[in-house]
């Protein structure tokens, strides 16, 4: 298979760190081909505006769909982000590193998201989302630091069910432009485990990830569950 990482970490020796590091060593050695974008490492620049395209459809006013689309059809993004594409369609299967930040993306990978997933048909667009996607047959996967124990983000925890809080990433985002979406692997607290532990959820993310074609899915409706209005058929 072939893997992109995108990690979004700013310090190389967090454990987000040793995860990646880990799952490009275990999928090198098992004969995978693995890329990895280091978010940060990159300088990777997260605000998206005409800096995303060496194209103009509309001088004075400024529509980033229109723009993206226009882009799309006269081969306009700028270098950083068709290389980041390139990637996307390399791949077969995707893993987004990140630690939970406000409930949501570390703002440069959430930037790389606003820039990478572009309209006009490139990544979406054209009738091409969710299970029509441009990226249907791929798979994608979250793997995510989290700041609190599990009881927290639990259907009865203060903060809610972790599902919910991951569903605008996991449904909004990679499944909307047609992954496959793998369950998220989950580090609660790595901060406040033993290096024991550490080891062991180390040694749990080599397997996911060396059995990443095969990983259990989370499982949403397809387009054709819905109606013309989009809500979901009557049973």
């Amino acid at each position: 298979m072939r893997i992109f990482i995108v990690h979004a970490h700013p310090e190389p020796n967090s454990f987000n760190g040793a995860l990646t590091r880990a799952a490009q060593a275990a999928l090198s050695r098992a004969g995978h081909e693995v890329i990895v974008s280091d978010l940060y490492a990159m300088g990777f620049n997260p605000v998206s505006d005409r800096r995303n395209f060496t194209t103009i459809r509309d001088a004075d006013y400024y529509r980033q769909q229109s723009e993206e689309a226009n882009a799309a059809a006269h081969n306009g993004f700028a270098p950083d982000i068709q290389a980041e594409m390139d990637k996307l369609f390399w791949c077969d299967a995707l893993i987004l590193q990140f630690p939970l930040w406000w409930f949501g993306l570390p703002a440069i990978l959430k930037g790389w998201v606003d820039r990478v997933f572009a309209a006009g048909g490139r990544v979406y667009g054209g009738g091409k989302w969710y299970d029509r996607g441009v990226f249907a047959g791929k798979r994608a996967m979250c793997s995510v630091t989290i700041g609190g124990p599990p009881p927290i983000y639990s259907s009865r925890g203060l903060n809610g069910p972790i599902a919910e809080i991951l569903f605008p990433i996991n449904h909004g985002m990679l499944y909307f432009v047609g992954f496959t979406v793998i369950e998220p692997f989950l580090v609660h607290a790595p901060a406040r485990i033993s290096d024991r532990e550490r080891r062991m959820c180390l040694d749990r993310y080599r397997e996911r990830v060396l059995g990443l074609a095969h990983a259990p899915t989370v499982a949403y409706p397809k387009l054709a569950d819905f109606d013309d209005t989009h809500v979901l058929k009557s049973a």
